[in-house]
């Protein structure tokens, strides 16, 4: 017995060793091929995440913000934890990519930056991988179509005709002004070259500046119908708001030509089926650029879902181009741009879900990659103080080719109070203006910037120097007892409850006439049978029986005339009541719109206002909805025709037109309201933040800063 029982227990037990190597072995095949490897706990899980988070650079140009969110978003989706895009210049981001201190970004342009990949400290640890945009990023010479097809103007080289030239002369010196580069950028010295190969220097000017304000004047010029001369490059605003073929065209150079260095990439510069060129192919100047993402190589092999979705990815440039727009109308912030990106991915859901599942198949958690040697990095060398700044009449204004504006001359003031020097550079976003701060590219950023609790935690401000918030604008009431009756009249006929109403009456009576004039016309001579006559019977008969006055000299003889009249007779008593309440209310609604002075007198009116701004979030909060513009210039005009009751905008810009260009004819009305405070920008723990806020509160206590506040806007 005692032997049976010790069996039993032995055969138990192999049995239950074989069990528990079944389920160790189980686990093996979850976990990976090392039996000895324990699960994974939800801590663990956590940290290998956090071990696994992408280091992203984004590039210093803010047109190529919205491609880094994609992946950004897309990074996320296979599992990334992914850090905030650092902002970096080109040979900084290839160093830091090569060392390892941060893994990729998808702002490569090549082959122009090839040059970095071949920097002895860079070659071998840094790679392209995958094509976002390919063959598509494009550089050249725009003109405006009108001018191009009217002086038959194809090739950069008719602009050694003088003539030509004048066409686009702006400082009466006698050559065409150039829009091109910013100091310092490689394209200038490119387009630098091109007028010197193409001994173009006596008929050309570049002219280089702030790209972004410039070319925002030149649109402005283009709209008025002036002719306009620019370089760009694609993807890019420029290309959105002036569209090739159909605003503007491309103009080819005489032959391809590139600075010593590339002029092996020159017969790349002849491009086939480029839009709104005026040949094809297309003599551009410029070879066509691929965007790419550019990462660590220890890094991509080591995550190879990074590579595959690099791979698999691509960014039509016409949608880059459609969002730098929208950046430039206004959605530049962070969070525009952010939610720019997502709305991308929603629209583009089937390629972005195929992306996404080939990138991922078989793949386990990703890992991070290997620190490569450690370079020394380059010092790059700045002028004492960076100001960046951001186009916002009237605190800034870009006009020939310099800055002003209240923001404008109050940095003068405080300069001069520090004796710092300084250089003012533009930006064309609030995001980008922001960024230049935080990431210490400027030393501060002054414009119109309000103060908010986002901002506050990664920026000092100063002490504010503005308080702003939304106002009301309305017409100056100049007018006559006489001229102001026949306006309220005029405006009362015209006023669509009114024609809705006439027209509802007369669509009535015209079926009432035609039924009696069907049924009496053949057994009543009070109706002639000729169409036109009776028709007039008819409805003469309908109008004095809907009136209540009676059949007067024509009634109906059939019976079922007669039951219709009867009809007609109750039906008028609606019909009569329904005109006479549609007359009733317009003048009333209108007598209800007296002045405006505060927003309560708003409801009921047509309200101007600008789309995406705070303003008409305000006004649909507030249940008013607006008429809305992309720009403030035309709701000024349809306030100024009496098509708009008021227009509603931030309290400065109002304040600036209406003592300025619309002097005498609108007026700001009502306290303003919806308040915000304007500071300049600093880095967190910024030296410079103390001593501007000395030398601002100086201005106010002896009277500098009134004086400049009272010249912009007024006592």
């Amino acid at each position: 017995m005692k032997l049976k029982i010790g069996r039993g227990i032995l055969i138990t037990f192999g049995i239950s060793v074989i069990l528990f190597t079944v389920l160790i072995t189980g686990a093996g095949a979850v976990y990976g091929s090392d039996l000895n490897k324990p699960p994974v706990l939800e801590d663990d899980v956590a940290l290998q995440k956090e071990k696994s988070s992408i280091k992203m650079a984004r590039a210093s140009w803010d047109t190529g913000w919205f491609s880094t969110e994609i992946y950004k978003q897309l990074l996320e989706a296979l599992g990334y934890l992914v850090d905030d895009p650092q902002t970096m210049d080109n040979l900084p981001f290839y160093i830091a990519a090569a060392k390892g201190e941060v893994d990729l970004w998808v702002n490569g342009w090549f082959p122009s930056h090839g040059r970095y990949l071949q920097d002895h400290r860079v070659a071998g640890s840094v790679e392209p991988v995958g094509f976002q945009v390919k063959a598509g990023a494009l550089q050249g010479y725009l003109i405006d179509r009108s001018t191009a097809e009217k002086y038959n103007i194809t090739n950069l080289e008719d602009f050694k005709d003088t003539e030509i030239a004048k066409l686009f002369d702006k400082d009466g010196n006698g050559k065409a002004d150039l829009i091109g580069c910013n100091q310092g950028w490689a394209c200038g010295k490119d387009v630098a070259h091109h007028l010197g190969a193409y001994k173009l220097n006596d008929t050309i000017e570049q002219i280089q500046g702030d790209y972004a304000p410039m070319m925002a004047e030149a649109i402005a010029k283009y709209r008025q119908g002036e002719p306009i001369f620019f370089f760009t490059w694609t993807p890019n605003w420029t290309t959105g708001k002036l569209v090739p073929g159909r605003d503007v065209v491309w103009i080819q150079v005489p032959f391809p030509s590139l600075p010593q260095g590339q002029t092996q990439l020159e017969k790349l510069s002849v491009v086939e089926n480029v839009p709104g060129c005026l040949a094809n192919p297309c003599t551009m100047g410029f070879p066509p650029s691929d965007i790419r993402v550019v990462a660590n190589s220890d890094f991509l092999s080591q995550n190879p879902m990074v590579r595959r979705l690099a791979d698999l990815v691509q960014i039509p440039y016409e949608d880059i181009n459609a969002q730098n727009a929208q950046m430039v109308d206004g959605e530049d912030d962070h969070e525009d741009i952010r939610r720019h990106a997502q709305k991308w991915i929603e629209k583009n859901r089937s390629n972005v879900d195929h992306w996404i599942e080939n990138a991922s198949l078989g793949q386990t958690l990703p890992q991070r990659a290997t620190p490569a040697k450690d370079y020394p990095v380059e010092a790059t060398k700045k002028p004492a103080i960076n100001v960046a700044i951001k186009r916002l009449e009237p605190f800034v204004i870009y006009q020939d080719r310099r800055y002003t504006g209240f923001s404008v001359e109050l940095w003068e003031q405080i300069a001069d109070e520090l004796s710092i020097n300084y250089t003012l550079y533009g930006v064309n976003t609030t995001a980008k203006l922001l960024d230049e701060v935080k990431r210490g590219a400027a030393d501060l950023a002054i414009a119109g910037i309000g103060i908010t609790s986002r901002r506050e935690r990664h920026l000092d401000f100063s002490h504010p120097y503005f308080e702003s918030g939304l106002q009301i604008m309305v017409t100056k009431n100049s007018e006559t007892l006489f001229g102001a009756i026949l306006n309220k009249v005029w405006t009362i006929l015209l006023s669509p409850g009114l024609i809705y109403g006439i027209a509802f009456f007369l669509f009535v009576v015209l079926a009432a006439a035609h039924i009696i004039w069907l049924l009496e016309r053949k057994a009543n001579p009070q109706f002639s049978k000729h169409y036109l006559t009776g028709i007039w019977q008819s409805v003469w008969w309908a109008i004095v029986t809907v009136t209540t006055v009676g059949y007067g000299d024509k009634t109906p003889k059939g019976w079922v005339g007669r039951l219709f009249g009867l009809f007609w007779i109750l039906a008028g008593y609606f019909v009569f009541a329904y005109f006479t309440a549609s007359v009733t209310t317009t003048v009333a609604l209108n007598e209800l719109r007296g002045e405006i002075n505060n927003p309560d007198d708003l409801y009921g009116k047509k309200i101007a206002t600008i789309e995406k701004s705070l303003a008409a979030e305000y006004l649909i909060r507030q249940g008013i909805d607006p008429i809305k513009f992309e720009d403030i210039k035309p709701a000024y005009s349809q306030l100024e025709a009496g098509y708009v009751d008021a227009v509603v905008y931030d309290a400065p810009v109002l304040q600036h037109y209406a003592r300025k260009k619309g002097h005498g004819r609108v007026q700001v009305v009502g306290k303003i309201f919806q308040e915000q405070s304007y500071g300049i920008a600093f880095q967190i723990a910024s030296p410079l933040r103390e001593k501007v806020n000395i030398a601002l509160l100086k201005l106010v206590e002896n009277g500098e800063y009134k004086k400049i506040y009272n010249k912009w806007f007024g006592s």
